[in-house]
């Protein structure tokens, strides 16, 4: 399970173009390196997984050309063991020359060659504009363009309003409706907050319905924001601010595996190239 809340708004002149705060869920043991600049293309940052045969994906990242992708797995019941993997869908599209829907249309030709999964791009470019765009190979529908505005992303298709997504919604909401007035830090810190929320939103009867025997065992543990089981959970907080003029504020808190009660904050900062 992951979870993903962010604002879109290209327009704006006097506070952020893009703010996103991200979950990434995962179990405890897989491995996974946090968030850094890429050691073949100082461009690119993302945190990377580790796991044997999928090593050098990632469920989030950004480039300091303006390339943004971001993840989630689509919940089912059952997996197929022998697809692509999910997290060369991020990691292939932030060092690419093409734009953000023509990379989702290429991948929504083979879409099922994979599980499910729901993927985001944007390009931030000061001089062509912005755009943001969302594909998921469960929704039946085309890639597609997002207008401005707020939205929120788990595990089943953009905007599905499971319980647990329409309250992060409102908490993330009533942040972002503040950060004209927050300095940066400030603003990262009350966002990292909304994401570290563990109420729990029951009953998750769309969660179950959705998940099925796959998910009832830590069906409670999942209807909250972050989540916390024995061998799963949330593992990584990122937050993403992009200001008018162009400059990037990359946190990630995350989780020194296999130890949930330590935990590591880094933050980067860069100017967007374009």
């Amino acid at each position: 399970m992951c979870i993903i809340f962010f604002q879109f708004d290209p327009q704006s002149v006097s506070a952020y173009r893009f703010i996103l705060a991200a979950n990434r869920d995962e179990y405890y043991s897989r491995p996974a390196k946090p968030a850094d600049f890429w050691a073949n293309n100082g461009n690119i940052l993302s945190g990377l997984d580790m796991e044997k045969g999928k090593e050098g994906g990632t469920w989030l990242g950004m480039s300091k050309k303006g390339k943004f992708s971001a993840l989630t797995n689509y919940l089912e019941p059952i997996s197929n063991l022998n697809t692509r993997g999910r997290g060369h869908l991020v990691a292939n599209f932030l060092p690419e020359e093409e734009d953000a829907l023509t990379y989702l249309k290429k991948i929504a030709s083979e879409g099922d060659m994979y599980n499910g999964f729901n993927l985001i791009t944007a390009d931030f470019n000061s001089t062509k504009g912005d755009m943001m765009c969302y594909y998921g190979n469960k929704s039946g529908q085309e890639p597609k363009t997002l207008e401005p505005g707020i939205y929120g992303l788990c595990n089943s298709l953009l905007e599905t309003p499971w319980q647990k997504l329409v309250h992060g919604k409102k908490l993330f909401t009533d942040v972002v409706k503040q950060c004209c007035e927050l300095p940066p830090e400030n603003l990262v810190q009350e966002l990292i907050d909304v994401m570290t929320n563990e109420e729990c939103q029951l009953p998750a009867t769309d969660i179950e319905e959705q998940g099925q025997d796959f998910i009832r065992p830590i069906l409670k543990e999942v209807s909250a924001l972050f989540v916390r089981a024995s061998a799963y959970g949330t593992r990584t907080t990122t937050i993403i601010l992009v200001d008018a003029k162009g400059h990037v504020t990359f946190t990630e808190r995350t989780m020194l595996c296999p130890d949930v009660n330590q935990w590591k904050v880094s933050s980067y900062q860069f100017e967007l190239e374009t």
